[in-house]
Order: structure tokens, then sequence, then C-alpha cells
């Protein structure tokens, strides 16, 4: 299956696909009037040996009267690799570089935000790739060019390679050109007659007549090579091969083992796989076993307790059963389990997407085999199942057919001939697609570091094998990228342990990858300021200009750094001083004006002429606050308000603290669903929620109210396993990634918290925010070294203008971090300006989880003054921080001395400007008592709000 069927399919549904295709818009855009319409399609093929690599050019044109960002979205099949990427610049097509993935989803939406043209290819999770373009004009086109290269399959005698076009359909014709390095004349089979193909330069070009072939496609059949083959390739300096060495495959029964470890992926995502087809794999396994001990594990959030069951004469009903009465929930952590000496074989079921907790597959012995066994076809993660299966002696399992299941069931029974080691003269790192033949062949790949080479293959079942390279050996395109990207896969058993090689790999050879990505971008400026190395023709402008730059961001750095320290010695002097905590005097002209009543209840009166707010805003209050039951709270969804309250050292006491408590508005969600949960038994609750599931699959809202209401009722193991699925409801959205992590926070989780911060910290490098989460997650982990490293990354850090305030508040929580580990903490990096705990009486801070968002912090105190973003500073020293109205926040209220009474802490949704990854913008405030002091009481509150201009009371600090 190729690519160009997938641009024609969204998602994995192409392999669904059985009856006639009719193909849905090529590239999507949100909200646009009319779809996106592909103009004209070329398809040019490049044979080398047993390798093909084809290209599509695609010309886009939108209808609709205003520029769109198009998006496409599509999986590659097993052994297909992107090799190349273009978008056209000025009317010509400009090759795509290498980008770390973060940085390129930053450098995306920072250019989009210029409307510049940029255009980024990107893998999600599994074998899954996302290409955005900005802009498609409006009444204009744009054209794209991708590329990729897979293996020709075999077909009786020869090769053939399919290349379907659905894609095509509605066009006039398809343009296909050929180019066979062994020459010779293409033939083609097809659903509607012969293809004429005539003679064009160095390769063979066709017109294909596009509705008729978009049902069917195209194949070009090819003779077999006969030999090994090897292309070589000059690339960076270096000489690169690869080759195909032909294998006949001795498929022998292997000896079974007497116990088994079965680990059968229990995961949500789960549910999408063929279980009647993994069965029928198990009905074949055990009949050939005979007698056995199977130990089952199942793997979601957490790994369960291992269970026995006996096999006896290959009857496996009592584990058919248990695992038919599965149930698929949470995300996917592959750890949490210890292996067992006794177990000589591990078969693991999944789909290979492990998005949860450390996501490390634990050690096995050099003993124990490992088979991987993917029912999910291309919604799988093939390459890290393969990786992982092969580097533990075992291979993956997958199948779309009946046919394929048959051939999968063969080959976990059989002892098939297996590449042991490589070995090179004049030649080193040697690495193989597979250590398996496919379709009868080895491929091998490595680098040169003689003209001449000799190659030794050491297989399992018979004498070694030799290849010879010489110095007039064919060129290939693409010989670097291919040994790259077997090596990637290689590495891909443990990517997270291995992400810094896979990177530098990605890097070098422009592989997109889960840590690199292809990015275009339209002037030589926004390569120089993001520092990514565009194409060649461009080098020697970007590394002038980059100098240049290089002298200016320093300047920078040390500007910023000095107006971080002039803000926070303002701020010293305002904690200095000793502000009066009587009642405020009430203002000269308010005696001869009559007041107006709110409608919330609260007095509102003009602002002292010093601080007036524009009329259009609500002026400052000086009254009694407002009663607990705001009306305003009829207006909003409060799905969440989990609280953690827990000790943390800090600096020196605070003045009150002690003698002040955390009040937070008690909540219930009322749809139905929440209505029968909370109507439940402890016991009956999950299984309401699984009831319930099918109709909220896709609602992250969902999700985490149950996992609330279970919290509420004690099952806090099922309500951490329902609140996981969020890691699997899109792949990699930080927004929803960022939400799981401050509710694992809350539910005194921080281990389970931490990798996902640091997985939002990698996706969003570009938002300050990202660091901070990561911070105060580590400082929650037991980790404060790592916190103010990454809380200084706020501080120091140059930002975007929209984010301007972070740094000051990233900067409190620095300093009392450092004050509570008394001395203990190396800060000679920060710097010394900075350096200086302010513990507060009461501090709290708001935070949201949705861009070009505005939310309001407002904080009434005992005199009934509000302190908000148009007055800033009360008359008791209450100070806050500066207005974010781009996204993300936080907002900080402070109070170094706070006079009795009680402080009302409230949250406006003023607007936001985008759609929201939860359905409603999820507010996250967090309320300290002590700050900085080792009588630091916190307590967290998460709440979701749908409607603008919406006021929600969160809760209240009482000081005694």
């Amino acid at each position: 299956m190729s690519i160009c069927l997938l641009l024609g399919l969204s998602g994995a549904a192409a392999a669904q696909v059985t009856g006639p295709l009719t193909a849905p818009p090529l590239m999507r855009a949100d909200g646009a009037e009319r779809p996106i319409a592909l103009q004209s399609a070329q398809v040019e093929v490049e044979i080398n040996g047993g390798l093909a690599q084809t290209t599509v050019e695609l010309v886009f044109r939108n209808p609709n009267a205003r520029p769109l960002e198009g998006n496409l979205q599509f999986p590659l099949a097993d052994g297909q690799q992107i090799s190349a990427f273009a978008l056209d610049i000025d009317g010509r097509l400009r090759d795509a570089v290498p980008v770390p993935k973060a940085q390129g989803q930053a450098v995306f939406e920072a250019i989009e935000r210029r409307n510049v043209d940029p255009a980024l290819l990107e893998r999600t999770e599994g074998n899954h790739f996302r290409l955005r373009v900005y802009p498609i004009p409006a009444q204009g086109t744009r054209r794209v060019r991708l590329s990729y290269v897979e293996a020709l399959q075999p077909d009786g005698q020869g090769r053939r390679l399919h290349l379907p076009l659905a894609y095509a359909r509605g066009l006039p014709t398809v343009d296909l050109r050929v180019l066979n390095r062994a020459g010779g004349a293409p033939r083609a089979q097809t659903g509607f007659g012969a293809v004429d193909f005539v003679r064009e330069r160095d390769g063979y070009r066709a017109q294909l007549p596009a509705e008729r072939v978009a049902a069917g496609g195209v194949s070009l059949l090819l003779p077999a090579a006969r030999g090994a083959q090897a292309y070589t390739q000059a690339y960076d300096g270096q000489r690169y091969f690869v080759a195909e060495v032909p294998v006949a495959a001795a498929q022998a029964q292997r000896a079974l083992p007497k116990v088994v470890g079965l680990l059968w992926d229990s995961s949500a995502s789960g549910r999408k796989r063929d279980h009647a087809g993994e069965l029928a794999l198990l009905e074949r396994y055990f009949a050939a076993l005979g007698d056995a001990e199977v130990r089952l594990t199942r793997l979601r959030d957490r790994a369960e307790e291992a269970q026995s069951f006996q096999v006896r004469g290959g009857d496996w009903r009592e584990l058919r059963a248990a695992l038919k009465a599965t149930v698929y929930d949470g995300a996917t952590d592959p750890g949490g389990w210890t292996p067992s000496l006794q177990v000589q074989e591990y078969l693991l079921v999944s789909d290979g997407l492990f998005n949860y907790g450390q996501r490390r597959f634990p050690t096995l012995q050099r003993v124990q085999r490992l088979y991987a066994i993917n029912g999910a076809g291309d919604a799988a993660d093939s390459q890290r199942l393969a990786a992982l299966a092969q580097a533990h002696g075992g291979r993956l399992l997958s199948w779309r057919n009946a046919a394929e299941r048959e051939a999968a069931a063969q080959a976990l029974l059989a002892a098939p001939t297996r590449l042991d080691e490589l070995d090179g003269d004049g030649a080193t790192d040697l690495v193989a697609a597979s250590p398996y033949p496919q379709d009868g062949v080895l491929r091998i790949a490595g680098r040169l570091t003689s003209p001449q080479a000799r190659i030794t293959l050491h297989l399992s079942d018979r004498a070694p094998l030799q290849l010879k390279l010489e110095a007039d050996t064919p060129v290939s395109a693409y010989a670097a990228r291919l040994w790259a990207g077997y090596r990637v896969g290689e590495l891909g058993a443990e990517p997270e342990l291995h992400r810094a090689q896979i990177a530098r790999l990605s890097r070098d050879f422009a592989l997109v990858t889960p840590e690199t990505s292809l990015l275009v971008l339209e002037a030589i400026e926004d390569y120089v300021q993001h520092e990514i190395v565009p194409p060649a023709e461009y080098r020697g402008q970007y590394e002038r200009l980059l100098a240049e730059r290089g002298r200016q961001r320093e300047h920078d750095r040390r500007a910023h750094l000095d107006r971080i320290a002039a803000a926070f010695a303002d701020e010293q002097q305002w904690w200095a001083k000793t502000w009066p905590k009587g009642r405020p005097p009430e203002p000269e002209h308010l005696k001869a004006e009559a007041r107006a009543q709110g409608p919330d209840g609260v007095l509102y009166a003009p602002a002292p002429a010093a601080m007036a707010p524009p009329p259009a805003e609500p002026p400052v209050v000086f009254d009694e606050p407002s009663p607990v039951d705001s009306p305003a709270l009829e207006r909003v969804e409060v799905t969440g308000s989990r609280l953690r309250a827990d000790d943390v050292a800090g600096g020196a006491p605070g003045n009150a603290g002690i003698g002040a408590r955390i009040a937070l508005q008690p909540w219930q969600p009322d749809s139905p669903y929440a209505r029968r949960l909370r109507a439940a038994t402890p016991e009956q609750a999950y299984a309401i929620y699984l009831d319930e599931r099918d109709g909220y699959a896709s609602s992250t809202a969902f999700y985490l109210d149950v996992a609330d209401v279970l919290l509420e009722k004690g099952q806090r193991a099922l309500a951490l396993r329902v609140l996981s699925n969020l890691a699997e409801l899109d792949l990699e959205n930080r927004h929803v990634l960022r939400v799981l992590g401050y509710r694992l926070l809350q539910a005194d989780e921080p281990a389970l918290a931490l990798p996902l911060f640091e997985r939002v910290a990698r996706l969003g490098e570009q938002e300050p925010q990202s660091f901070r989460d990561l911070g105060l997650a580590q400082a929650a982990a037991g980790q404060p070294q790592a916190a103010i490293g990454s809380l200084y990354e706020v501080v120091a850090r140059p930002w975007d203008a929209r984010f301007e305030g972070v740094a000051l508040i990233a900067l409190h929580e620095l300093n009392a971090i450092a004050a509570g580990a008394g001395g203990r903490l190396d800060t000679a990096a920060i710097d010394p300006r900075l350096l200086r705990n302010l513990p507060l009486d009461l501090r709290a801070v708001l935070s949201w989880d949705s861009d070009n968002s505005d939310m309001d912090l407002w904080v009434t105190d005992p005199n009934g003054e509000r302190c908000f973003y148009q007055h800033k500073l009360t008359y008791q020293g209450g100070r806050i921080s500066d207005d974010f109205t781009g996204g993300y926040g936080p907002e900080e209220f402070m109070l170094r001395q706070a006079k009795p009474g009680k402080y009302k802490v409230e949250a406006n949704f003023f607007g936001d400007r985008q759609q929201l990854v939860t359905g409603a913008t999820t507010l996250q405030l967090w309320l300290s008592t002590g700050f900085g002091t080792p009588n630091q009481r916190d307590q967290r509150v998460t709440l979701r709000l749908k409607e603008r201009s919406e006021t929600v009371f969160v809760g209240e600090f009482e000081v005694k």
C-alpha cells in the first residue's frame, strides 16, 4: 500500500476500504466554505534494483475568497520511508530542510501568524504523518512535491510496484514518468487495458486517464534481479552503500517453549485491533505448543499482576475466555512489570503506541525471545514493534487479510533464516533493514571507508555470504538516506533512550522521525532568525546573516536580563513596604454620587482619578465583598476541582500564613452521565462509565468528569486509568497532555505527571509555560535542582512579546524552591540580582490551556476592593501581574501581609480566538498560604468554562 492511496484516504480508514473508492477532499482546511481542490497530479518513479522512489507532485487550488491553511494526514505502510519534500515559493519548488520537531511546530505557527509562507511535514505517532501548508491563497494555487522509498513486491518471477491513484479522481489525466536504472521499457498492469509509454530522455512517460485508474491504480511490472545488487552515494563528505543480497529462506519448525509470557495491550486503543485475528493466530500457536504454562500480563496505564493459565494438549479455553473478557481502557505504559526468569518466550500483542509513563520496555534476558503481534494494521507503530522484537531474537507478525494472517501464523512457528552478524572490510557502520530476508532478499547498508569493500553476512542456518563492492558500483540518489533510515529503525526499539542519536541522524539525513520534521520557509531571514540551515543554494547568505544575528542575540539576552532584574527590584521595593491594613478612605467624589449596583451583586463606584479605567470596563470596587453563591455560576460548567494540600519548605517565614485557610467552591457537573455516576455505588460507577463511553469517546470533558467522580467514590486506581485516556485521544496535542499533567499533579501523582510535562516541553519549547509547568512538576517529584533549571529557562530566555510577564512569576517560584532547599542547590548559573525569596501570606495563580485566549484573575479583599488587571495595586498592598490576553497565562496575585477577613478569588473568561482543544477552556488555579515559607499550604483547582464573558467563583482565603 503506498502513500498515494493514503493521500486520497484520510488516516487508517484507507486500510479498511473494500468497496469502490470515493476519495474525500485531499487537502483539508478547517472552516472552508468550499473544499480545496486538486488541480493536477504528476507521478515519477525511479527504480534501482529492488527499490523504488516514488515522487508525487500535486497542485492544489483554493476556490475560496480567503487564504487557508491546508492539512493532510496520512499513514505510511510498512517499509515506506519519506525521502524528500518541497513547496513552491515564488513559482519555484524549494526543498524542505530538517528541524527538531518542536522547533518545526513553533516556527510554523510563528510565521503563520505573520501570514508568510511556511510548510511543515511531521511524524505524529506510529507511522502517521501530517503535512501543513500555509497559505493556499484565495482563488490561487500551491504546488507540493513529496517523495518516498519502498521495496518492490514479488510477483511470480518478477517484481511489482503498485501505485494507487484514488486521489486523482476528478482530474482528466495523471502524468506518469518511470526511470528504470536497469534499463528497459516498463510494463504496466491496469483494469482498463494497456498503457503506452513513450521514450523520453532517460525514462518513459505515459498519460493515464484519471477516472479509469482512480479505483484500481496502476501496477508496474519489472523483472527480478539476478544476483546481489549494490548502489553507492556520496553524501556530506562520506560514501554510503545500500545492497540487496538474495537469500533463499529455509523455514524449519522451531522448538517451542514450555513457559510463555503473554503481554496483552488492554489500553483504549486496543479496541481497534483485530481481536478475532489475534485469537486465531494464538489458536495455531497453542495447538503447536501442546502443554505449557502461560503467564498473562495486561498492559494499560499500569501493568496488572500476572495471571497463570495451563494449556493442556493445545486446550487454552480458560485463557481464551479471559482474553475475550478484557476491558480496553486507559493509556499504554509498556513497563511497570518484571520479566520472569522462568519465561522462555514473550508474546507482545499490541499496536505499539506507548504513550504513558516512562514508555520504556523492560530489559529481557539474552535467552528470552520476544515476538510482537500487531492486529491493528496501519494504525500501529510497526517500526517500534519490529525493532523491539528483532532486538530480542523475535520478529513482528502483522496482517491485513486472512492470507497474511496465515503467513504470520507460519512465521510464529518457524525458525527462519536470520542474519546474526555483519562484518566489513573497507566498510563500517553496517546495518540491515531487517535481520530476516524480505521477499527472498536481505537489504543491508553502511558507510564505505575505501574504494573497494568486502561485506560478510553471517547467517543462522548456513555458511556466511560475501558481497564485494567495487569502485564502479552504480550510483543511487537515496543510498545515504536508506542507511540512516535503517539505523533509526534499529534504534527505534527504545526511542526515549536513543532520542539524541535519532535526532542527529534525522537532522543530518533529512528524515522525518518522531524527533525531526521537514520545514520549508519563504525568507532567508526566517531561516536565520530560527537558526535553521536552509537549502544549499542559500547557505552563503545564511552564514553571513547568522554571524550578525549571533552578536545581536547576546546583546538581546543581556538586555532581557537587565529588564527582568529591574522589574524584580521594583517588586522587592513593593514587598519591603509597610502597607496600611485599615479601612481605605472613601474618595470624596463618592460621597456626592449615588452608587450603582452591578449585575453580580457587587457595588461598583468610579475609581480614583489617578487610576480610572476606560469607561467600558468595570471600575474599582470599594465595598463589602459579594456573597459566595454568585449567580454567574449558573452559566459556568465546572468540571473539576480536585485539590492538593501539601507542605513545601520555603524561605523566611511570612507574617500570617499559619492562620489562613483555603476554601474551594463545591461543584457538580450536570451532564446526564455525571448524574448517573453520582447516583451509583462505588462498585457500580466504573461499569456505568463503560456503558456511557461510546457516546463520549472523543470528549476530554467526559474523562475528566468521570475521573473526578471515581476519585470522590474512592476508586483511585480506576480514576487514574480513566484519566489516562487523555493520552490516547490526540497523538501529540500538547494542550491535552498539559491538562492531563495538571490533573495528575492534583491527584498526587507527580511521577506520572513528570514524563507528560517533559513531552510537552519538547512539543512546545517555543512557549515559556511549557518550562514553567515542567519545573513545577520536577519540584513536586522531588527534583529541586532540575526544577530551578527549568524555571530559570523561563526567566533568562527572551520570549515572544505576547509572553511578557511569565518570567517574574517563574522567578518567584524558583526562589521559593531554592530557599526551601536550605542552600543545598547549585545556583551559580543564576544572575545574582535575581536570587531573593519573597515570602507571601497569600498567593493565587491562574493559568489556562488554550492559546489566543484572554482570562482574568480577580481577587476581592476584606475591604471589598477588587485587585485585577485594571487595578493592579490595592490599598493594603495586594498586587497582580500583567494582564495576559494572548494565551495560557499565568496571572499572579500576591499579598505579603494579609489583614484578617475573607479574600474572594474569581476567574473571568473574557474570550478566545481559536478552536478549543478540550471543548472548553480549562483553567488551573493554584492558591497558596505562607508561600515561600516552611508553612506553605497549597490547593489546586481545575475549572472548565464554555461561555465567553463568564465569571466563576473559585474559592476564598480566610485569614484569622
